[in-house]
């Protein structure tokens, strides 16, 4: 009896974010930072790693998926990656018309519906399921948000999105494994900081529905 009266208090205490004037604040300050971080460093990348800044024509990257979305990485300059940390991190300039990891190259117009379909399915889920004392909570969709967003971005300036983040450069897969790519490399793929954060903040809210899903077996 006493524990179905703690339930009923515990719910009757529980409040969603979307009510909470802090909790929008802790969303829109989490996106704004994690926006500026990653559009900051793209800006960064494209102007400092390449021997010369490198500017994204729009009209020339549409032009190239239409006709053959292999050679996208002709529109710039050749480079050798910079060495950040030896055998651990290096930052190379590439330009992906894919999504995460590269995959589904050239299909720009999907992913920019995909990607505006998940930015508001996050924000259900910031109204919905967050509580107003949920700050992991709000900060993970605001990582998801801003992710999301800097990669839409792009898309829409540049009709492709700025990579530059090669984590583990050659370090190899043991045992002759390779990826389905036909990679043998542990981490193959660059990326920037939006597919960072949009990591995370899946990460994390995955973690919390799982322990949610425990709680309640």
């Amino acid at each position: 009896m006493s524990g179905s009266t703690d339930e009923q208090k515990q719910h009757a205490a529980w409040e969603p974010a979307r009510r909470c004037a802090s909790s929008w604040v802790v969303l829109l300050v989490t996106v704004l930072v994690g926006l500026a971080a990653d559009l900051g460093s793209k800006w960064w990348a494209f102007e400092k790693i390449a021997p010369v800044p490198q500017a994204i024509d729009r009209e020339a990257v549409v032009r190239v998926l239409e006709h053959d979305p292999s050679q996208i990485m002709s529109l710039i300059n050749p480079h050798e990656p910079r060495v950040v940390v030896p055998g651990l991190l290096n930052f190379q300039l590439v330009l992906n018309a894919g999504a995460v990891f590269g995959t589904g190259q050239g299909k720009r117009w999907f992913f920019i519906g995909f990607t505006a379909v998940a930015l508001c399915f996050a924000l259900w889920v910031f109204a919905a399921w967050t509580s107003r004392r949920d700050r992991l909570g709000q900060i993970a969709v605001g990582l998801v948000v801003s992710g999301g967003i800097g990669n839409l971005y792009d898309r829409v300036r540049y009709g492709c999105v700025r990579d530059f983040i090669h984590p583990l450069p050659g370090v190899k897969l043991p045992f002759g494994w390779h990826w389905p790519s036909g990679d043998a490399d542990v981490w193959p793929y660059v990326s920037n900081v939006a597919d960072a954060l949009l990591l995370i903040g899946i990460g994390v809210l995955m973690v919390k529905l799982w322990r949610a899903e425990k709680k309640k077996s």
